[in-house]
């Protein structure tokens, strides 16, 4: 799975215009990130087609984009499970870029988990991931 990191200036209105601009070309947000950073609107957004997602962001004057491979993890739904996922990447020495929740359910959640680039058939090899 693909994550869109959007980088945008932290303005009123900023996330507003990249989800019109993604609902304007039919793209549903799956899931999302939103924070602000020295004077940045950092986004993280999976959708349901990256491909058009990217073409029509890329269209928004002072927006930068970049897409990152991205693992999608289902753990029980208890306290603790982040901990013990997280402690085995770092066991492992490796290093997360970003992780949110992209799904909760009753008995499982569903993370997005980030490695950097370096570590990502190593982050997938320690969650089992194929």
């Amino acid at each position: 799975m693909k994550e869109i990191t959007i980088i945008a200036g932290n303005d009123v209105g900023s996330l507003a215009l990249v989800a019109e601009a993604l609902g304007s070309v039919g793209v549903n947000i799956e899931a999302i990130s939103a924070y602000g950073i020295d004077g940045k609107a950092v986004f993280r957004v999976i959708t349901n087609d990256v491909q058009t997602a990217t073409k029509v962001l890329s269209k928004i004057p002072g927006v930068t984009i970049k897409e990152a491979d991205t693992l999608i993890f289902k753990m029980m739904n208890r306290p603790g499970e982040l901990g013990k996922i997280t402690r085995k990447l770092a066991n492992k020495g490796i290093n997360l870029e970003s992780l949110y929740i992209v799904s909760r359910k009753q008995d499982f959640t569903e993370v997005a988990i980030r490695p950097l680039e370096r570590d990502l058939e190593k982050a997938r090899e320690v969650l089992g991931i194929k």
